[in-house]
């Protein structure tokens, strides 16, 4: 696009017939206005992304370290980005030696401290999550603090075989302690929460201003503490759910009404697609794509920085009989009791969840952002709370990174930690790379120096 023209931001709206998440490009603001915007570099986006069950160890680890090692069976899909990923193994998760083989790994698989045992009452994942810990710092730079999406609905109640509340297993990102943050699993809701609303004509729908919008707000926030005292644990964490909806819509008002704190802005106009139909779609595979196609848009337009994803909830025993050679559930396959036909099934299941990785990874790829592109400016954690789904373990996990966090991190590499090296130490290199403040996160000991450039 020619230096010399510029576009009014209404002009480009008109023509797009698009929504407020829409990047503010170069070609809207004044020759040095634009010039100050391409001096300053692009931020680093965080997603954190979590699949139940662990792993065949044998179809995931590679055999060698460093450089020079050949990606196993299971991730044979991320082929074309091996220069842009980094496999660990040897990480360790010291608080999850203790509880019960599922709940007490899964919910703080981004705390990394002690989970507490309980049917509902006083649940506490132990400490805050890695990617909220990023949105408390750079939250307010975005419309978004974070996005947190899923595919299976929250699940409460009790497993009496282990005497821990389910709602353990439908969460990995935590506000604080004793509270979790609500996830999204229809795609619709979250478009509407990117691009905004549009009446039964396409149109966009009439906005109010931020004052009644805030007076709104007030109110519901009003009846709902006042109805929380009078629910159950179950009810009142649903309850808490909406609140954080809540909070999530007033960030996003006063982030319009206050002055644009972002000296970067996107460089490229984001292809919006049609929105999604309003009911959850009932095949996985779509509804997986949908959401990381929202994932993409969401970093593409700086909607926000710091996303979580889980492919499922922990203990999911969904079916995966549409693959070739699996006819059965993916908790099932997992304690596969050294059977081999159990082992085959169980490593395609985690192979189709390394494909899902690879499009996310291609999506990303394939937008320019400054001297690279978004893959480049983006930290993306891949992994699971277990190591072997049979021996629910928590010690050697299976953990992938990819993007190099705009040169904060070196990639290419199997890193093979020694035994019982902190999870946590990944985080903390993580979070450095994010800007985020912190004297430790968990029970790290440092940062993993061999990633850091």
């Amino acid at each position: 696009m020619s230096s010399s023209r510029q576009f009014s931001r209404r002009t480009l709206l008109r023509g797009m017939g698009a929504a407020m998440a829409l990047p503010l490009l170069d070609a809207m603001a004044p020759a040095t206005a634009r010039a100050a915007t391409m001096k300053a570099k692009a931020p680093v986006r965080m997603a954190c992304i979590y699949f139940p069950n662990g792993v065949s160890l044998k179809d995931w680890v590679p055999e060698a370290g460093g450089t020079d090692y050949t990606l196993p069976y299971s991730l044979e899909p991320l082929a074309d980005f091996k220069s842009a990923i980094n496999v660990f193994s040897g990480l360790d998760k010291a608080a999850s030696h203790q509880g019960d083989g599922h709940y007490a790994k899964t919910a703080n698989f981004l705390t990394g401290k002690p989970v507490t045992k309980t049917t509902g009452k006083d649940i506490s994942a132990g400490g805050i999550s890695m990617d909220q810990l990023a949105a408390s710092q750079l939250g307010h730079l975005t419309p978004l603090p974070s996005l947190e999406l899923g595919i299976d609905p929250v699940i409460s109640g009790i497993d009496s075989n282990v005497g821990y509340t389910r709602l353990y297993g439908s969460y990995i990102s935590w506000r604080t302690p004793n509270l979790p943050v609500a996830k999204e699993i229809n795609p619709r809701f979250v478009y509407e929460r990117l691009f905004g609303e549009k009446d039964a004509g396409g149109k966009r729908a009439q906005k109010r201003k931020g004052a009644e919008f805030q007076s709104l707000l007030d109110l519901a926030l009003d009846d709902a503490k006042r109805l929380r005292g009078q629910l159950g644990r179950d009810d009142q964490v649903k309850l808490d759910e909406y609140l954080e909806s809540v909070h999530a819509v007033e960030k996003r008002i006063a982030f319009s009404m206050n002055k644009d704190p972002r000296a970067w802005k996107p460089e490229t106009a984001a292809t919006v697609p049609a929105r999604p139909e309003e009911k959850v779609p009932e095949d996985i595979q779509e509804h997986v794509k949908l959401m990381l196609d929202l994932m993409v848009l969401a970093f593409q337009t700086d909607s926000t920085r710091v996303l979580s994803f889980m492919f499922a909830n922990d203990v999911s025993g969904r079916n995966f009989s549409f693959l070739p050679g699996v006819s059965g559930g993916h908790h099932d396959m997992s304690h596969h009791e050294n059977k081999e036909e159990k082992i085959l099934q169980y490593r395609e299941i985690t192979k189709w969840h390394t494909q899902q990785l690879a499009y996310f990874l291609g999506q990303l790829r394939a937008i320019p952002e400054g001297e690279g592109t978004l893959l480049d400016n983006s930290m993306i954690l891949f992994g699971s709370s277990i190591s072997d789904g049979n021996s629910h373990n928590p010690a050697n996990l299976p953990i992938i990174v990819a993007g190099n966090a705009g040169g904060a991190l070196k990639t290419g590499q199997h890193i093979a930690s020694p035994a019982k090296t902190p999870l946590c130490n990944l985080y903390s290199t993580m979070l450095g790379a994010m800007g985020v403040e912190h004297e430790a996160f968990g029970d790290s000991t440092g940062p993993l120096k061999e990633i850091v450039t």
